[in-house]
């Protein structure tokens, strides 16, 4: 049986591949899937090159959360080089299903900051993921230590500040634009306030208003790739 015309590939970005049905949920009142948040942290990394900063796709941070065996984590995550990143991102997801990887009925965000040496988790519902974003942590903490004492127990706190969701199914967006907001922060290096953190950056951009023009701004940021694409001349 063939594929299904929602199957159908649209784009092959870095190493993300979307589909049709993706550009669906784009252009509907749809939860995100993994697959658009992994494009858009892939496009943030574009964007904002540096070595410091990691926008981990969501499969990685799923796998995290719900490896059975911990100790397997130290050759998992090598790649990724945590001691050496400044600022990592992670999408956290609700699901604890490790047979459906794209189930669970919640995104939120967490966010490493070297500097500070803390993890700030953003919820856009309440906190309704922080069980979930205190799994994740617990999980990944300990391979945040770069060998100096600086970063040894790095502490965690929920961002009360996060701007909320005004219905049931913009959590993803949330996540991509506080990612974005994050990484403008990080870029500028701006002292926000006391803490010196992002919080009141993040409060003064994102609105509902925002977030249903990012939803619009994702979509049309693929169709202009994909246009790049079709009509991109054959190497000799």
């Amino acid at each position: 049986m063939g594929k299904s015309e929602g199957d159908e590939k649209i784009l092959s970005y870095n190493d993300v591949v979307l589909r049709k049905s993706d550009l669906e949920i784009l252009s509907g009142p749809y939860f995100l899937n993994d697959r658009i948040i992994e494009f858009y942290f892939s496009y943030l990394s574009t964007t904002h090159p540096s070595n410091g900063i990691l926008l981990s796709p969501p499969s990685i941070a799923f796998w995290m959360m719900n490896c059975p065996d911990v100790e397997s984590l130290n050759s998992f995550l090598e790649p990724l080089n945590l001691p050496h990143k400044k600022l990592v991102i992670f999408p956290v997801n609700d699901n604890i299903d490790v047979s459906k990887p794209e189930g669970g009925n919640h995104w939120s965000l967490l966010a490493f900051y070297r500097e500070a040496n803390i993890f700030v988790h953003h919820d856009s519902n309440k906190g309704m993921n922080k069980y979930a974003a205190k799994r994740l942590y617990n999980a990944v903490a300990r391979f945040m230590n770069d060998g100096s004492i600086s970063t040894l127990n790095p502490s965690y706190v929920e961002c009360v500040e996060s701007p909320q969701q005004v219905n049931g199914y913009d959590c993803g967006v949330y996540v991509t634009a506080i990612a974005r907001s994050i990484c403008k922060w990080y870029e500028e290096r701006r002292e926000v306030e006391k803490d010196g953190l992002w919080f009141s950056a993040v409060v003064e951009e994102i609105s509902p208003s925002l977030v249903a023009n990012m939803r619009r701004e994702i979509l049309g940021l693929i169709r202009s790739l994909m246009a790049v694409k079709e009509y991109q001349p054959a190497t000799k």
